[in-house]
């Protein structure tokens, strides 16, 4: 019994230190891989913005009911100091199978540049349309406000909007729609306070989508999101009293 304890130890020990020697190996990849997807997936939201800055790097933190949770970051493009366009974060909790989180890319004007989701957990082959590689859909988003369409509208067809719902899956679409409409409430809101906030005074650690702000892209659809946080650089205070 002996050493059979002491052998079952010595692979135990022998097995913990090659997990560990992978992981060490590979985190930096990882990372790098994680600011990669981060800046391409902000790209897409941005599209065709003309900006000079690396917003991976460039970013804040807020906080407020209208975005669906607390601490998600916004990324800013600027041009020389000037913000030009940001990038929202925004998570639904209306979701068919669970929370829903975005992308929601914007101009100074408040004109949608662009939306993409980067985490859901609805039905593959009907709710998994809201993805860009599955349909269309979500482009539909580009150049609305929230004056185009007015309000009233902001909804899918079945409850007397003006978006497209999917067939045999109304609840996820509808879920989407009311997350960007929040993200331009709250960008009418506070959108002053974020077009001011000033460059980072040295290059900033970049800031990708990480466990934990509910937005990262190397989880896949389907699986539960993993727990933890990282912190980011200047946040942004508009948490209602």
């Amino acid at each position: 019994m002996i050493i059979t304890t002491v052998l079952l130890g010595l692979f135990a020990a022998a097995g913990t230190g090659l997990v560990a020697w992978v992981h060490s190996g590979t985190e930096a990849r990882i990372a790098e891989n994680r600011i990669a997807v981060t800046r391409m997936r902000i790209a897409d939201v941005l599209e065709s913005l003309d900006y000079d800055n690396d917003p991976v790097g460039d970013h804040a933190t807020v906080s407020h009911p209208l975005l669906g949770g607390k601490d998600l970051p916004v990324w800013f493009a600027r041009r020389g100091d000037e913000v030009v366009g940001l990038v929202l974060s925004a998570v639904s909790a209306q979701g068919y199978s669970g929370n829903i989180h975005l992308l929601v890319g914007l101009d100074t004007g408040g004109n949608v540049l662009g939306v993409r989701v980067t985490q859901h957990r609805e039905t593959p082959g009907l709710g998994d349309d809201i993805e860009a590689d599955r349909s269309d859909w979500i482009l539909g988003f580009r150049g609305r406000s929230v004056e185009n369409p007015p309000l009233d509208l902001w909804r899918v067809r079945r409850d007397g909007g003006i978006f497209d719902q999917f067939t045999g899956a109304t609840i996820t679409p509808r879920a989407v729609v009311t997350a960007v409409r929040d993200a331009l409430l709250y960008f009418q809101e506070h959108g002053d306070a974020l077009l001011a906030t000033p460059p980072p005074e040295r290059p900033a650690e970049p800031q990708p989508l990480e466990p934990g702000n509910g937005t990262d892209p190397m989880t896949p659809a389907g699986a539960a999101e993993p727990p933890g946080a990282a912190p980011v650089q200047h946040p942004i205070e508009t948490t209602p009293p």
